[in-house]
């Protein structure tokens, strides 16, 4: 239902799975290079031998990449109207005049 009084923008920056996908990356950075660097044989003992760091942050870094492919193939769409820009918040109550 698109009218031609109706202005369409996208949340952009402020998507929340923009803010979900940088989180889960630099997560997962940390993570992969904790298990690179950090890997040793005590470790590899108590984790059958699966560097658990480095399988973390590469989920991780996956994880981050489907949401911020998805926050820019499928944009949330705001809808505004002209309406809106003129609402100012300053209106009295009803009945105070």
């Amino acid at each position: 239902m698109s009218k031609s009084n109706e202005l369409t923008r996208t949340a952009g920056a402020f998507d929340v799975r923009n803010f979900i996908g940088a989180l889960l990356a630099i997560f997962g950075v940390i993570l992969s290079i904790a298990g690179i660097v950090g890997f040793t044989p005590d470790e590899a003992e108590r984790t059958g031998g699966i560097d658990a760091n480095l399988w973390t942050g590469i989920g991780l870094i996956i994880a981050a990449a489907v949401f911020l492919i998805w926050a820019k193939l499928r944009p949330i769409r705001i809808v505004e109207t002209p309406d809106d820009d003129a609402d100012t918040g300053t209106e009295a109550a009803p009945g105070t005049n």
